[in-house]
């Protein structure tokens, strides 16, 4: 049954007042819920178990006072302070609960900022870009309704994830980590979702593309986190123009404060501003109008490889932007890497193992983390296909001269361009930023093909998505578990000590960690084998297979 016909039938048995605005509202949130049956719970899972697993870590892997103050002073340099946050309880009264607000506490409330801008543009934008809410509001359904609805989808997800995780953090008995600071966290995650569930709810008015919408609103995550970092670095009020400084300065389990979650007023306003906005506009278009284009197409256009490149340039080049800053940011503070590694035990865990000096290891180590960062881009690269199809614009390119082969090969062409330009952006502003801050200019040319040697795990990822939407193309989604398991592992794994095998499991554990350890052409070779094989059988699936037209 479709949303309309619902909606239509309930009007047939009690048909309520047009002047409502909210009309549908309740039918609404459940196909919605519905919709979301897997992909919610799948988030949630994700986030509050690895929250919960870093927890029971803590003293397994500090199990002593000294050790606790070892890593406190670790993290109290500028360049740390800035990545993770402030520790409030202070170097000598570190406890669990204070490295669990600096250490975890940013990260998952980034994941929970995610995931609500993700889930409010799915639910609202992108059913106007698809034409599927001008079909539901045909009916009995208000003006205000689908964004109610998305408003309170996203809420009942961030609220699941905040109980989840206070549950869960204050039964788990870890000494600090007790039950009103643990309500706390896990309230602190809820406004945090909220507030940027506001936000999208704002950009989703302003543009009529849901890609546009969703890169406006990531905008302003990465704003909030700059601000976030600046305020805590500089000991000034910049933080509080962030939601993520909003949360870190209830300074959970050291203060418990819960007064600054009052900032959540914020997040109505926004809130309040996107229903007025959304009045200013018509069904399907944005506040900002779409510019012209050229009356006849360029000749690159009309080809299935330009046109797909047109259809990713936007995400191309915000994400090459921004990998090319986090490079810089990373850069600047590779000089210090000694001074961290320095008679530190946990830092000395993390890279035991490695080879070089402490400043290669620490760079190979970043180089992981941002090549898994890289990996995002590929994920929601190979989600564009499935958005054609499933919005029926697929099928009319299909039935020109246009084969089946072509139009998706050309997708994954410019996917495969797009990961190179995402490791270029990393290996010239990692690299140059890092041979500065050491001062060895050739440092450069090591840490630059540290970064390139992740190609061919990017392609082999583009491969997976390839294979799926070739064979099962509603499960295209699980091609995230790629880039999410990398960061859980690999990311924690060597602060955590997980055992090599789960390392094996990822294709980013499989390539040589440059410059710390020789260059191996044989592993690369084999995941440039595995990419092509994989990405053949996807091809071929998906001419054997009818067009999935939701």
């Amino acid at each position: 049954m479709t949303t309309s016909t619902a909606v239509s039938r309930g009007a047939e048995q009690g048909t309520p007042d047009r002047q409502n605005t909210l009309a549908g509202t309740g039918m609404l949130v459940r196909f919605m819920l519905r919709r979301d049956r897997i992909r919610i719970p799948v988030w949630m899972a994700v986030i509050v178990l690895l929250t919960l697993s870093v927890n029971g870590s803590w003293e397994e892997t500090y199990g002593t006072a000294g050790e606790l103050r070892e890593i406190a002073q670790t993290l109290d340099s500028p360049a740390m302070i800035a990545m993770a946050g402030v520790n409030y309880a202070g170097v000598e009264a570190t406890t669990y609960g204070a490295l669990m607000g600096q250490q975890m506490f940013w990260s998952t409330l980034i994941a929970v900022g995610i995931m609500s801008i993700l889930l409010l543009v799915r639910h609202t934008r992108a059913e106007e870009e698809a034409n599927r809410a001008e079909l539901v509001r045909a009916n009995v359904v208000g003006r205000h309704a689908y964004l109610t609805a998305a408003l309170t989808v996203v809420g009942i997800a961030n609220l699941g994830i905040g109980l989840l995780m206070a549950v869960g953090l204050g039964a788990m008995g870890v000494p600090t980590i007790d039950w009103p600071g643990s309500w706390l966290y896990g309230a602190g995650h809820v406004v945090v979702g909220m507030a940027f569930a506001a936000v999208a709810a704002v950009t989703v008015q302003i543009t009529e593309y849901s890609r546009g919408a969703a890169g406006m609103a990531f905008g302003v995550l990465g704003a909030a986190y700059a601000l976030r970092a600046m305020g805590d670095v500089g000991e000034n009020v910049l933080n509080w123009f962030s939601p993520l400084g909003w949360a870190q300065e209830t300074r959970v389990y050291v203060e418990d404060r819960w007064w600054p979650l009052l900032f959540v007023v914020v997040a109505v306003v926004l809130a309040g501003v996107a229903y007025h906005l959304s009045t200013r506009r018509d069904v399907g278009s944005g506040l900002r109008a779409s510019r012209a284009g050229t009356p006849v197409a360029s000749r690159a256009l009309v080809t299935p490889i330009g046109f797909a490149m047109r259809l990713h340039r936007g995400l191309m080049i915000g994400f090459g932007v921004a990998v090319a800053l986090l490079g810089l940011a990373y850069g600047s503070v590779l000089g210090s890497a000694e001074q961290l590694v320095e008679d530190l035990d946990a830092y000395q865990d993390m890279l035991e193992g490695m080879a070089g000096s402490a400043i290669e290891a620490f760079g190979a180590t970043i180089l992981t983390i941002m090549a898994l960062i890289a990996s995002i881009y590929v994920v929601l690269a190979m989600q564009r296909p499935r958005g054609e199809e499933t919005s029926g614009r697929a099928e009319p390119v299909l039935s020109t001269a246009a084969s089946r082969t072509r139009w998706l090969g050309s997708h994954v062409a410019v996917a495969i361009g797009g990961s190179v330009v995402m490791l270029l952006a990393i290996a010239v502003a990692f690299g140059a930023a890092g041979a500065a801050s050491v001062g060895e200019g050739e440092l450069f040319g090591r840490l630059a093909t540290g970064a390139l040697a992740y190609v061919p795990a990017l392609w082999l990822t583009i491969g997976v998505a390839v294979a799926l939407l070739g064979w099962l193309p509603r499960a295209v989604v699980l091609t995230w578990v790629i880039p999410v398991y990398g960061i859980i592992v690999i990311y924690l794994g060597g602060l955590f000590q997980f055992p090599d095998w789960l390392n094996n499991l990822s294709p980013f554990g499989h390539v040589p960690q440059m410059p710390s350890d020789d260059f191996r052409l044989t592993p690369l070779l084999i995941l440039t084998a595995v990419a092509a094989v994989l990405i053949a059988l996807g091809l071929y699936g998906f001419r054997q297979r009818d067009l999935d037209v939701k």
